[in-house]
């Protein structure tokens, strides 16, 4: 059974009621560590001479474990638990979004400036300067969050409300990292054709779009459409933003083993949207020698099940995951947990690099094999080298918008990488950082002067 590290994510608070006597916080403490919580804050809320009232924040590995971790607690003699919190539910609570006006309207100067009749004045101007709607409204420094919540985190299809608080955290997102005010558009349709209208229709309130949580292969459709008729911005993180990270960690990966791109030999495991949008890009950026593999192995051309996106990555070779491996230089996993064995690992080349981003749980546990590989990433926080798409998508937006490129492009993606990997010396690099933290500041800005030039460079940005 997988061994998994308490999160946040799965945050309680424990508000009890106790003696107040040398050993009864002990007791509750060491009641919370017998059966795996971990404490992260420990706040008094009332003492007497006779008790005390104290708030406990403990971490858990899922829901089940944090009801264990109360009745634990709930078990000890002398002790009342008063109420229990998920943490991660009250945070989400109301919502995690608000909208806040720029302008002050506390006299009747500021409504008739603001709104009518003033606003009327600058509708003019847009109206006979179209390109004035990015100087004087919100358009220029807004992006539409677009799901139809078929593809969910790693929940699939749960439809568009449930999508709603996944869109809402993106947006804090892309506010917290790049000042991008970004809304979630969760549709009522899984139409490609009704999804593509309602953007088209929704493009003028916008600088650009973000595709979420979209399955394949109506993602890939959806995303050609509309970068065919919008001139804006179209981007789909589950595909470039995770392509853009992938390969900003594999640059610096192949330099701490001494290899290089066009020499290695890599698997990519899972075949959907992300897997097929890193093959492309590590394509694009040099890579010669890419296996891809679904459910059924090596995506070879002799399979008559392919589609077409999976057609086009397709090679000569057949065989399954395990015979992909023999030799192979690199581990990419965008699939599923324990998708990879230590017996795959110990036959692949010397020096191995290992990506393994399935959440929560990766294609093996970085502990079973940490003696033989050189480099190891997950998608997780709590290890070393989180591939984590917040080091992308943020700083492509901002970079993007502030040149009003009419689209998001390969060399745009290539630069956003090479951007990201340049931000880690090479005398720095080591097998445990090979990427930078997400709160890195100058990642974001980084990053969108590489997108900058890069649109300047094809001819698509917007303005000089």
């Amino acid at each position: 059974m997988t061994k998994l590290t308490p999160s946040s994510s799965y945050s309680i608070a424990l508000r009890i009621r106790l003696l107040n006597q040398p050993g009864a916080l002990a007791r509750v403490t060491q009641a919370i560590a017998k059966v795996g919580g971990s404490l992260s804050q420990i706040d008094l809320i009332h003492q007497s001479p006779a008790e005390t009232v104290r708030e406990i924040a403990v971490d858990a590995v899922s829901s089940e474990h944090a009801q264990q971790i109360r009745a634990a607690v709930a078990a000890l003699p002398d002790v009342k638990v008063e109420r229990v919190v998920d943490c991660t539910f009250e945070l989400h609570r109301g919502g995690k979004l608000q909208v806040v006006g720029k302008s002050p309207l506390e006299s009747a100067a500021d409504l008739a400036m603001a709104y009518t009749p003033g606003v009327g004045r600058v509708s003019l101007e847009i109206a006979a300067n179209p390109a004035a709607v990015y100087e004087y409204t919100i358009k220029g420094n807004s992006v539409g969050i677009v799901t139809d919540g078929s593809a969910v985190l790693g929940l699939g299809n749960v439809g568009p409300e449930a999508a709603l608080p996944v869109m809402e955290g993106k947006a804090a997102l892309f506010k917290r990292f790049a000042d991008i005010d970004a809304f979630p558009l969760c549709l009522a349709t899984q139409d490609v054709a009704q999804i593509v209208e309602t953007v088209v229709h929704l493009a003028p309130s916008f600088g650009g779009f973000n595709l979420e949580d979209i399955s394949a292969p109506r993602c890939f459709a959806i995303e050609s459409q509309l970068k065919a008729r919008l001139n804006l911005p179209v981007f789909h993180d589950d595909q470039h933003g995770t392509a853009i990270v992938v390969l900003a960690a594999l640059l610096n990966a192949l330099k701490v083993v001494k290899k290089t791109l066009d020499q290695v030999r890599i698997v990519i495991n899972g075949a959907g949207a992300a897997g097929i949008a890193v093959t492309q890009l590590l394509r694009r950026a040099g890579a010669a020698h890419i296996l891809v593999c679904d459910r059924k192995g090596i995506l070879s051309r002799s399979r008559s099940d392919l589609t077409p996106e999976k057609a086009a990555v397709a090679v000569e070779q057949k065989g399954s995951l395990a015979e992909a491996l023999v030799g192979a230089d690199v581990f990419i996993g965008v699939s599923v947990a324990n998708a990879l064995t230590v017996e795959m690992v110990a036959k692949m080349a010397p020096d191995p690099i290992l990506f393994a981003l399935a959440n929560p749980v990766p294609e093996i546990q970085p502990e079973l094999v940490s003696d033989q590989v050189a480099v190891m990433a997950t998608g997780r926080s709590d290890y070393p080298n989180q591939i984590n798409n917040v080091l992308a998508f943020p700083g492509v937006f901002r970079g993007a918008l502030d040149c009003r490129a009419k689209q998001i492009n390969t060399e745009m993606c290539v630069a956003a990488a090479q951007a990201i990997a340049a931000l880690i010396p090479a005398e720095d690099l080591d097998r445990h950082w090979i990427i930078p933290s997400v709160f890195d500041g100058r990642v974001v800005p980084q990053v969108a002067a590489a997108v900058i030039q890069a649109a300047r460079q094809t001819g698509v940005a917007g303005i000089p």
